[in-house]
């Protein structure tokens, strides 16, 4: 497995040293499992290569680019699901060590609803890995945060021929529920898609922090939500080129907050804005062979 990087790795020992440092006690985010419990800690196989602690005070143009708008631009109006809402700048937030990403109910660009949706394209592209992200998920009807990947070149055909990596996805009415999925086959609408849930045996994923993992290995992609792994996928195809394909090929991660669409349906009386995810890392890591 080679990994393909577009951003310069830091020296590993001064990133494990911020690191630690950051999941000192009194540090980060109240709630939910650490930084450093055992049961997340990859093992000495997996090498740091690129992440955000989001201890400035603004979003990280080196590592991440906000998309604007609704999607119409790309000829996705309300980016292809029917969602509700306009994606703007306003919306990010980083501060007190974590971004938070935030659904409101108002009027921006002829929509009802202003969210937002950030994106690593061309400044974190990777082929296999492991993703680490701990987050807090909101929670409501109609709501949709999602922590994906998408291909950065489209190699083997538009959507969902080069496929779609779904590391964990929410619909708001369904709190204590996560999805991880793959979307493949052939171009729209001759896509399919395979996936499994988790589930938490108490709580929501709105109470505190969990992290999501993603280790993604030629021919196999498995899922974690706090160090349980919950999901293997070993078997997908694509239109546009023989197996491992499509999932052989760079991929960039995407962060956003959906307000409705075909999936979680729309917010209803009972729906409570403004609705925020709040990520405290986002971390990747490369197999050491």
């Amino acid at each position: 497995m080679h990994p393909v990087l577009t951003l310069a790795s830091p020296p590993l020992l001064l990133v494990w040293a911020a690191l630690a440092a950051a999941a000192a006690p009194g540090c980060r985010p109240d709630g939910g499992i650490t930084a450093l419990d055992p049961a997340v800690a990859p093992d000495s196989a997996w090498t740091l290569v690129w992440s955000d602690e989001f201890q400035g005070s603004e979003l990280d143009p080196t590592r991440w680019s906000i998309q604007v708008g609704d999607g119409c631009a790309l000829d996705l109006c309300g980016w292809g699901n029917n969602e509700l809402q306009w994606y703007q700048a306003d919306n990010v937030e980083v501060a007190g060590g974590v971004l938070t990403i935030t659904a409101r109910a108002e009027p921006a660009g002829g929509r009802a609803y202003t969210s937002a949706r950030i994106r690593t394209l061309g400044k974190g592209d990777w082929t296999y890995g492991r993703v680490d992200v701990r987050a807090r998920l909101p929670l409501g009807r109609g709501l949709w945060p999602a922590i994906w990947m998408l291909p950065s070149e489209d190699r083997y055909g538009t959507w969902a021929a080069s496929g779609e990596i779904d590391i964990v996805e929410l619909v708001g009415h369904e709190p204590d529920r996560v999805h991880g999925t793959l979307h493949y086959g052939g171009e729209w609408p001759d896509n399919v898609y395979t996936g499994a849930p988790f589930v938490l045996p108490a709580g929501t994923f709105a109470d505190r922090f969990h992290v999501f993992t993603l280790e993604w290995e030629e021919g196999q992609i498995r899922w974690y939500v706090d160090g349980e792994h919950y999901q293997t996928q070993t078997e997908w195809r694509s239109s546009g080129g023989p197996f491992p394909a499509p999932f052989d090929q760079p991929f960039h991660l995407v962060l956003n907050v959906a307000v409705g669409g075909n999936w979680p349906g729309y917010p209803d009386a009972r729906t409570v804005f403004p609705q925020s995810m709040v990520v405290d890392y986002v971390r990747v890591f490369t197999r050491t062979e």
